[in-house]
């Protein structure tokens, strides 16, 4: 598959995604990207099935590209869609390259095209709203940060991973009162579902889940509710943190780390403390099981004074991701 803007490697060739068989030559390549970078993910073929089987506005024998030098995969993008809450249209993409083979114009080759194959996908879209290009990198991944700057992204949002010792003091926070902390059961998920998709709809970069997403969610790997902290006023979930552990990730990295991740509160139960008391409940969880450390991801500029809240519980920041935005001339 030709490539205009390929650059002049011998043997570098570019294909179409051929299935299951390329997955373990797609996980070789993630795995050497996350160790080039310094990047702590425990990659597996598994992950990578659940993520395929599960795709929402992709098809990826249409919208993944393979680069490869002498048969050996060395590169892989994808690209695909989604429409926010307020119409504007993301155009996205994302890849990862060998890094022994970056600096070689073999990634600002696949953006381009990636690029390309979006405004098609874009043409068949209604014009009728904003149409941007969206791709992100951590702070690790200096490369990539250059590709979107030279490719005339611009950089609107960070995001933060922040770390906190499960052994530091904890401040007392009682629950409101009037809920209670009840444990999920399946019956329970649908209205957990919808009230954590309500709470989400103030942050940034919101994007109504449908019902494929929430089967994704039920099946993710991670979904735990014997973990989860859910509050209760009657019938009513009033805010949650549904906590989970990544095994997989504890193990390649010797550690003992409790996630206190989806952390949201609904409107009406918002400035009570209702937050602080389910994160303070669930770091307590996790130090009863023996985790050593709670982490969770934040936007910087979240509205709602998250950063302010986490901090203050004793996180601090471990890490950094930027999104990266292109306005798409309309089609």
């Amino acid at each position: 598959m030709p490539l205009p803007d390929a650059p002049q490697i011998r043997e570098l060739v570019f294909r179409r995604f051929r299935g299951e068989a390329d997955y373990p030559h797609m996980l070789s390549v993630l795995e050497a990207h996350t160790i080039g970078h310094g990047i702590e993910y425990a990659n597996s073929l598994e992950e990578l099935e659940f993520v395929f089987s599960h795709l929402t506005n992709c098809d990826p024998f249409r919208d993944v590209l393979i680069a490869e030098v002498n048969g050996e995969v060395i590169a892989f993008s994808r690209v695909w869609w989604d429409v926010l809450d307020d119409g504007v249209r993301l155009y996205k993409s994302l890849g990862f390259l060998v890094p022994a083979w970056q600096r070689r114009g073999i990634g600002t080759a696949m953006l381009r095209y990636n690029e390309r194959q979006l405004r098609d996908i874009a043409s068949m879209h209604p014009a009728d709203a904003p149409k941007h290009y969206q791709g992100w990198a951590s702070d690790r991944e200096v490369s990539a940060h250059a590709l979107f700057a030279a490719a005339g992204y611009e950089a609107v949002r960070t995001m933060l991973e922040m770390v906190r010792p499960a052994t530091a003091p904890l401040r007392e926070a009682p629950l409101p009162q009037g809920l209670e902390v009840r444990p999920a059961q399946p019956h329970h998920f649908r209205a957990i579902w919808e009230a954590r998709l309500e709470a989400y709809r103030d942050h940034w970069g919101f994007a109504p889940g449908d019902e494929q997403a929430y089967r994704r969610w039920l099946e993710g790997p991670l979904f735990n509710p014997g973990l989860w902290k859910v509050a209760w006023d009657g019938e009513q979930v009033a805010g949650m943190v549904l906590n989970r552990i990544n095994e997989a990730e504890s193990v390649k990295y010797g550690r003992k780390r409790g996630w206190t991740q989806d952390v949201f509160v609904r409107r009406p139960w918002r400035r009570r403390g209702l937050a602080r008391s389910l994160l303070s409940q669930s770091i307590a969880m996790f130090l009863s099981m023996g985790m050593e450390e709670t982490a969770l991801g934040v936007d910087a500029d979240n509205p709602s004074g998250a950063l302010a809240l986490y901090e203050a519980a004793g996180y601090r920041i471990s890490g950094k991701h930027t999104i990266y935005r292109k306005a798409m001339q309309q089609v």
